[in-house]
Parts: structure tokens; C-alpha cells; sequence
């Protein structure tokens, strides 16, 4: 027991009723301070978090974990390749692609695009643009019917709907006896897909992968494969081992390449948001400082009592901190439990919030993703709640020092 007097001490400081309600003002401050912070923190890096799930799953719906390409020519035994691939126990499905730009025409309008040939059945395996049309299905491309299925805003710039006759023309040109002409094909519009990204929605549009074959004249080559994975986050080291494994000169790509200007942006965002915020909990938790320097001139006869009575300057330091590791530890549960609350709710808060003041944070015509998403992930809620309690314990230092430092001599004078 008397090891532990220290605790009893410190706890007792912490809880007592003061004579001086202005202590007790600031500390119930910091408690509320770190609270918020925390709790802001918490509710930040989950939507943060959200929003980079979301950005995934919209960006890998029409991307695929692993591309494999021919070195500046069409893949000529892409069946012998995807077969090499499968091979990967990592690798769940392949599908072949064709990938290359062409000009839509439909009526007066002209746009550029990216047109990707494709096999359905093949391609719902590896990526998730099945699930996002808005009109028609994947399914009716079908080899020598010549459809073409558009994105959503790349159809609304052309003003093509189901069942409308569009004009492709491939840049590739072919000599006739009047000079080059473009090569063209009239192609019938049998679906319309929106996935939520502009640079998708806009300027893609698929077509069979036989048509796509006859169109650019790749015959039986293709641009490359598309591979699914079992784990996306195995993407990187998948591609490398695959790199090694197939045997013709192929070049391996993986979704964290190819996309990794989006990801990085997020996560840079993420950890400027960290940091801000953090500067909110640090501002609460050096708010300790304050209210046990307050509480050292409170009490200094009573530490003076204390080291006559024979505590180490050591003790009393414990003392002290005990007090102030109390507030923020009140002040770190109290802004978990909230964040934590708020950041599970966020899709229920927000829309109430919007109706019952008439507002909208995210308007659908300006920004694709209109929902606030939220991703809590218990790593960060760790992060946070152990960084908050390291600030609040530091904050304690310079008044734990400052009283185990004082002479009791000098203390007892005056009293």
C-alpha cells in the first residue's frame, strides 16, 4: 500500500473538490478539448478511409489487379500466356482486351475515345462494369453484330441512346487508289454504363472482342490480358513473380501503377488531415500544463508535508502526472467512444443533417461520389488514442519536475 501511495495521491488531486474552481475550469477543458480532437480525428480518417475504398472499388471496376502486354506489339499467343498465368495460385481469372483509340460519330457530334474489344463472359470475371449499367447488359455484344456500349456522359455528348447507329473510326488508315482513308464502321449502341469516374464514364466505350479484331485488323493478336486476383493487395508481388514465370517478352503492370497518382493524392490528404488535427489534441493536451502548474502552487504546502514526511522528489513527480495522464486518458476514451459512434453513423448523420437544414455537403451534379463513405479501421482509432495519451503524458513532464524540485523549506515559510 504505501508503494502505491503515489496513485491514491494523485487520483485523490485529480477528483477532490478545489478551492479553486479556475483549476478545475481548465482541467475539464482539456478533458473536452482532447475529446473533440480525438473524436475528430476518428471520424476524419474513417471517411478519408471511405473515400479511398470507394475510389477503389469504382476505379477497379473497369481496371483490372494485373495487366500483361505485349513489348510494343500485340499479344500473338495470348492463350498460351493466359494460360501461364492461371498457373498463379494468386490469379483468379484472365480475360483477353483489345485497347485503342478511336473517333465516335453520331449525327453532328464527334467525340475521342478509348475503345476497349472485349468477351463478356470473360471480362464480367475480371472486372465489375457488368454492374454498373444504367441501360442494356454487357451480354448483348455479341461477335458480328457490331455493338458498342458507351459511358454514361460520353453517350450524353454525342446524344446517342439504345437502339442508335454510331460511327467508330479507327485512326489506322487504309491506301486505296483515292489516297488514305480513315477506316470506319457503323457500330448499334446496346448499353450504357456509369461507374462513377469521369475519365471512365467519358472516354470509354467496349465493343466484342472479335469486332474489335476486324476493326483494327489485329487478327487473331490481342492488346493484352486482363487478370483478376484473389487478393488485390497482392497485386505488386504477383506481378512480379508472373514477370519471372511466362516465357514470352511480355510486360507486367498491376493496378497500384498504373492508378497510383489517385491513391497516393488520397493518402497524402490523409496524412495532412492527421496532422492538423493532431494539432487540435496537442493545443488541448499542453492545456495540462497549465492546470498543474496551478495545481503545484495550490498545493505546495502539501508537498512540502510530503517530503518532510520522507517522499522522493521522484514521488511527488509521479504524483502529478498520475493527475495529468488522468485527464487525458478521460479526455482520449471520451473522443474514441464519440468518434467511433459518429464515424459508424456518418451515412445516417449526414443525411439527417442535410434534410433538416435544407442542404447538400456533396451535390450529384458536381462530385461522383454524393455520400459521405466511412471506413473505420481499429488501427487508426489505436493510432490516435495512443498518440493523444503521449501528448497528454508529455504535457505533464515540465509541472511534474517543477514540483518535485520544490524546497519545503521555502514552501513552509509562510505558512
Amino acid at each position: 500500500m504505501q508503494s502505491r501511495y503515489e496513485l491514491f495521491v494523485g487520483l485523490r488531486y485529480a477528483w477532490a473538490k478545489r478551492s479553486n474552481h479556475f483549476i478545475s475550469f481548465i482541467s475539464v477543458t482539456s478533458m473536452l478539448g482532447i475529446g473533440l480532437g480525438v473524436a475528430a480525428l476518428v471520424v476524419v480518417l474513417s471517411v478519408m478511409n471511405g473515400f479511398q475504398k470507394e475510389l477503389r472499388s469504382r476505379i477497379l471496376g473497369v481496371a483490372s489487379h494485373v495487366q500483361i502486354v505485349g513489348l510494343g506489339t500485340p499479344l500473338r499467343n495470348w492463350s498460351s500466356v493466359a494460360d501461364q498465368a492461371l498457373r498463379n495460385p494468386s490469379v483468379a481469372a484472365a480475360a483477353p482486351y483489345v485497347m485503342a483509340q478511336g473517333l465516335l460519330s453520331f449525327r453532328h457530334s464527334v467525340q475521342g475515345t478509348m475503345v476497349r474489344g472485349i468477351v463478356p463472359e470473360s471480362e464480367d470475371r475480371v472486372a465489375d462494369v457488368g454492374s454498373h449499367m444504367r441501360a442494356g447488359r454487357m451480354q448483348d455484344l455479341r461477335p458480328g453484330e457490331f455493338g458498342i456500349v458507351l459511358g454514361n456522359e460520353l453517350a450524353v455528348s454525342l446524344g446517342a441512346k439504345i437502339g442508335d447507329r454510331v460511327v467508330v473510326i479507327a485512326p489506322q488508315g487504309q491506301v486505296t487508289a483515292a489516297g488514305i482513308l480513315p477506316r470506319l464502321r457503323q457500330f448499334r449502341v446496346v448499353g450504357v454504363f456509369e461507374v462513377g469516374m469521369y475519365e471512365y464514364d467519358a472516354g470509354l466505350a467496349f465493343i466484342h472482342l472479335q469486332d474489335a479484331q476486324k476493326l483494327y485488323r489485329l487478327g487473331e493478336s490481342v492488346s493484352g490480358i486482363r487478370l483478376r486476383l484473389a487478393e488485390l493487395f497482392d497485386a505488386p508481388s504477383v506481378a512480379r513473380q508472373l514477370a519471372r514465370a511466362i516465357d514470352d517478352e511480355v510486360y507486367v503492370t498491376d493496378w497500384t501503377r498504373s492508378h497510383a497518382n489517385f491513391f497516393r493524392a488520397v493518402q497524402i490528404e490523409k496524412r495532412v488531415m492527421f496532422i492538423i488535427l493532431l494539432l487540435i489534441v496537442a493545443v488541448a493536451a499542453f492545456n495540462i500544463v497549465s492546470t498543474l502548474v496551478m495545481a503545484v502552487t495550490d498545493k505546495r504546502a502539501d508537498i512540502a508535508i510530503l517530503r518532510t514526511l520522507g517522499s522522493a522528489p521522484a514521488d511527488i513527480m509521479k504524483i502529478f502526472m498520475i493527475q495529468g495522464a488522468l485527464i487525458g486518458v478521460i479526455g482520449t476514451l471520451v473522443g474514441v467512444l464519440l468518434g467511433v459512434a459518429v464515424a459508424i453513423n456518418v451515412d445516417v448523420i449526414v443525411p439527417a443533417i442535410e434534410q433538416a437544414f435544407g442542404i447538400q455537403f456533396l451535390a450529384k451534379d458536381v462530385y461522383y461520389i454524393s455520400d459521405l463513405p466511412s471506413d473505420l479501421q481499429w488501427s487508426d482509432v489505436v493510432t490516435i488514442a495512443l498518440t493523444a495519451f503521449a501528448l497528454s503524458l508529455a504535457a505533464t513532464v515540465y509541472p511534474s519536475l517543477r514540483a518535485a524540485a520544490m524546497n519545503p523549506a521555502e514552501a513552509l515559510r509562510y505558512e
